[in-house]
């Protein structure tokens, strides 16, 4: 079993649609705007992998997260009838760093705790995972943001970084993920891998809540994880 869990967060630990659509929506009712907040949640979260693509490939410089969230909800409320809300960039921003977690996802840390060093792995910045982590009542021992290793998942470098900065080869990590891409991209380095469903994070669901390989563990929550790495 390994020695640290490492977690992606967003819709792994956290429920980022549901938390930013009805943030984006209170938001909203304050400036007498209605839109349809679910698509401008979906679009703001389709913008994220090219964003981070972007910066992978060096077509644009290395920018933490939240550059890259604000650029793109600027860009995006003119679409969605809430140009109005502008001036607000800063509070839309903050709403990554306030993220509600799934039920399991802040109890299964605390047991886990209890016999595994526990991380994010995250393509959040520092500052947004620790603003998360305290909000979410998500106790970790250390925080792996992207701006650690100025790289984003799935660059080797994130993975890569951690196991070095936790002083662990990496088949003594392991990463949980609700996502396939990026539990492969782990595994291709040497690490263990647990799949947790997540079958509410895209909303309806689909078949990104189902596992694409026969990974370590496949599980529903963080508290089943727990033990079954605590055996």
């Amino acid at each position: 079993m390994p020695a640290a869990v490492l977690f992606d967060v967003f819709g792994t630990l956290v429920d980022w649609r549901g938390s930013v659509a009805a943030a984006l929506k209170d938001i909203g009712a304050q400036a007498g705007i209605e839109a349809d907040w679910f698509g401008l949640t979906d679009a703001w979260r389709g913008r994220y992998r090219p964003a981070m693509d972007a910066v992978r490939r060096g077509e644009r410089p290395f920018a933490i997260l939240d550059e890259l969230h604000r650029t793109a909800i600027l860009d995006l409320l003119p679409a969605y009838g809430a140009q109005a809300l502008a001036p607000n960039a800063d509070e839309l921003v903050d709403i990554w760093h306030r993220l509600n977690p799934w039920p399991d996802s802040a109890a299964g840390l605390r047991q886990l705790n209890r016999t595994h060093i526990t991380a994010p792995l995250s393509n959040g910045n520092v500052a947004l995972l620790v603003d998360l982590a305290r909000h979410a009542d998500l106790t970790f021992d250390t925080i792996f943001g992207a701006d650690i290793s100025g790289h984003y998942k799935p660059d080797p470098e994130t993975y890569l970084t951690a196991c070095r900065l936790l002083n662990q080869p990496p088949h003594n990590v392991m990463l949980a993920a609700a996502h396939n891409d990026d539990l492969a991209a782990a595994r291709a380095l040497g690490l263990q891998t647990a799949f947790i469903s997540r079958p509410h994070e895209y909303g309806p669901r689909d078949h990104r809540a189902d596992p694409a390989a026969d990974w370590d563990i496949v599980c529903t929550s963080v508290i089943e994880l727990a033990g079954l790495v605590g055996r």
